[in-house]
């Protein structure tokens, strides 16, 4: 396994970027570079009863594990295979019943200590990089990250007791690191979260806010694809991060994350940042630097209030909708509603009102959205290709046929007919259904 490597691509020393992936034949927009099945995987425990837990099919009628009730399987043989992982947790949530609460990234560094004992050779999930190759930068994780380290390392030793032989403290924190560095989140053709998992080889791939290649998921099963012509001897780039952000943010990003900054020659000319910043065009009087300033200082204060706020037990939706509503009117004092913070509280907006079930609200901010999304985004973007099925599926719901069959068309040609045919096949049942 280790001699295979991966047809088509080689991996090489990138300079000033450590490791990387250089293409070896030619690879067109649309095409398979290469896939490689999750290492190990973990589904989200909010997808639980909807999803098949070794295999991530989703379908109704899904048979429950009988011990716990909580893990959910197509049949019998997806049972079997996902019991050397399930045992892990089946016991524990019998148990500890509503106390079961391990985080994703516990759960998920759990079973890579089960995966390594049971197959300590590389599997086909490392080809080029192995899992102990891991970058997990320790020396540069601050006293907050170090605490959130030692945080899940308490938990894991206290909900897999019973069940993991585990390795001393020192290694436990540079796996966690590592996970937290190299860790993917697998997604659905809505970009909704459905788990974590790690791909070692997909982990290769160094970073650019221009990436000529794209990850989807079949499954757990993670598929590289060209978005853009790829030469002999050039290196295939993925991007870590949301690009729909200016430059500044996406680097910002990249050093708390990763650790480093980019420059891909869209940092260095910042050529979409003007257009990512829109100010109001009907001001009879142009803001001053500092107000502008001031307004995205707000602007970035507000998203993380708006992320915690999501996770308090005791907040209602009509809250959420209302700091999304309440930020959007002070920031439209000055931002156009095609600038990028603008359009992240759209997009929460949004999500609120699907959850709600306020169909219409969700659709006038989705078609505030879509065509910002496509000029800031990069072709062939899957966030551009999620937000129009998101449109296309409330259209059809909404008995707006015509507009729903335009939309769920353009996810075709965002993403480029050959590049992701089962997100096209679910396209298609919508329609049928419809």
């Amino acid at each position: 396994m280790i001699g295979e490597g991966i047809e088509g691509t080689e991996r090489v020393l990138s300079p000033g970027k450590g490791r990387g992936l250089r293409a070896l034949k030619e690879f067109k927009v649309g095409d398979l570079v290469f896939a490689c099945p999750a290492y190990t995987y973990v589904l989200t425990a909010n997808e639980r009863g909807g999803f098949c837990e070794f295999c991530f099919t989703r379908q109704e009628g899904l048979s429950k594990c009988g011990k716990c009730k909580q893990a959910y399987y197509c049949n019998v043989d997806c049972q079997k295979g996902d019991w050397p992982m399930h045992k892990l947790e089946c016991s524990a949530m019998c148990s500890y019943g509503e106390n079961w609460n391990p985080s994703e990234t516990v759960r998920l560094v759990a079973r890579i200590i089960v995966k390594k004992k049971m197959h300590p050779e590389r599997t086909e999930s490392e080809r080029l990089l192995a899992l102990r190759e891991f970058e997990s930068h320790l020396e540069k994780l601050d006293n907050e990250k170090n605490e959130m380290n030692q945080t899940d390392i308490a938990a894991l030793r206290h909900f897999y007791s019973r069940h993991l032989d585990f390795p001393e403290n020192a290694a436990l924190n540079e796996l966690f690191a590592g996970v937290n560095c190299n860790g993917f989140t697998i997604e659905d053709e809505e970009l909704s979260h459905l788990g974590s998992a790690v791909f070692p080889d997909v982990a290769l791939m160094n970073h650019s806010c221009s990436p000529n290649v794209i990850v989807t998921y079949k499954g757990t099963v993670a598929e590289v694809r060209a978005i853009q012509d790829i030469s002999p001897g050039e290196e295939i780039f993925n991007s870590y991060i949301d690009l729909l952000y200016p430059t500044e943010d996406r680097n910002e990003r990249l050093i708390d994350s990763y650790f480093f900054t980019c420059d891909c020659k869209e940092c260095t000319t910042k050529s979409k940042d003007k257009a990512k910043m829109e100010i109001q065009k009907t001001l009879s009087t142009p803001p001053k630097q500092k107000e502008i300033q001031k307004m995205v200082k707000y602007a970035k204060n507000v998203i993380e209030e708006f992320r915690r706020a999501k996770h308090y037990k005791n907040i209602f939706h009509n809250d959420l909708l209302e700091i999304c509503e309440l930020s959007l009117e002070k920031m439209g004092s000055i931002f156009e509603e095609t600038n990028v913070y603008m359009l992240h509280m759209m997009y929460q907006a949004m999500g609120v009102c699907l959850y709600m079930q306020d169909w219409d609200g969700a659709m006038r901010y989705g078609e505030k959205i879509v065509k910002p999304y496509s000029v800031h985004y990069p072709p062939y973007s899957l966030n551009v290709a999620s937000m129009y099925l998101k449109l296309g599926r409330l259209y059809l719901g909404l008995e707006k046929k015509s507009l729903g069959v335009k939309a769920l068309n353009k996810v075709w040609f965002a993403l480029n007919k050959p590049l992701d045919h089962h997100i096209y096949c679910n396209i298609l049942m919508w329609v049928v259904v419809a």
